[in-house]
């Protein structure tokens, strides 16, 4: 199988080990990996901010990027939702981008979502000692994404899974939502990290760059020697 990644704004500005470590369990998987040199922001913070024209124009040069690519893995929830779900309804009044828009949509895949339902595997030969727990992206929800990462982590050797109280709980992100509420934000990231530390676990997992960004910001300034990191960190180690 052949796919191309989507490695996203956050994911290459902020968070580059992501993407290594995407293409490392692939490729460990038999999978080839591709990475359009032409793709750029999906176009989701336009959209979000109601700014749905310059959404379009970033959501057609992102539809022209992939659109020779048999399959598109995405290491993050909200920007596979952006493709699958909001692209159809930008264009839906053009008929002719609205089937792009389709097309694209139906080959994008979230990372746990392609590994759990596409290669059809569960245990990736990972290896990861520390005792771990999980926080629920609130994206996964609408790409009907529920236990997948637990079930796959629950694979990786050496790993104790622990669970997170109320871990469906959204960390407070949101994109723009932390920018123009930050109080409100920062009242719910904090009782997310509050929650992270009562598991006593080594590390705190989740599959998207902004929650990750949001919830590692506030341990470290808590003084919590939580780390948190994304599941292909964990499920790229052997």
């Amino acid at each position: 199988m052949k796919v191309s990644l989507m490695v996203t704004c956050l994911g290459d500005a902020l968070f580059p080990d992501v993407g290594v470590a995407t293409v490392k369990l692939l490729r460990r998987l038999g999978v080839e990996v591709d990475f359009p040199q032409a793709q750029t922001c999906c176009g989701q913070p336009h959209f979000n901010s109601g700014f749905h024209g310059d959404a379009r124009q970033l959501a057609r040069h992102t539809i022209q990027t992939f659109m020779h690519s048999d399959c598109v893995v995405v290491p993050s929830g909200s920007c596979a939702a952006m493709v699958k779900l909001e692209y159809p309804e930008l264009f839906s009044d053009d008929l002719i981008w609205h089937g792009r828009a389709e097309d694209l949509a139906h080959k994008t895949f979230e990372l746990s979502e392609f590994l759990v339902h596409q290669l059809k595997v569960d245990d990736v030969g990972a290896r990861f000692p520390g005792r771990v727990t999980y926080h629920m992206a609130c994206h996964l929800r609408g790409l009907g994404i529920g236990s997948e990462p637990v079930q796959l982590l629950q694979r990786v050797r050496d790993l104790e899974y622990v669970p997170l109280e109320r871990h469906d709980e959204c960390c407070g992100f949101g994109g723009s939502f932390s920018v123009r509420y930050p109080q409100i934000s920062g009242a719910m990231v904090r009782d997310k990290t509050a929650l992270i530390e009562q598991t006593g676990a080594d590390a705190v997992v989740a599959t998207d760059a902004g929650c990750l960004m949001n919830i590692a910001g506030c341990l470290r300034r808590r003084g919590s020697p939580i780390r948190a990191l994304h599941l292909a960190q964990v499920l790229a180690q052997t």
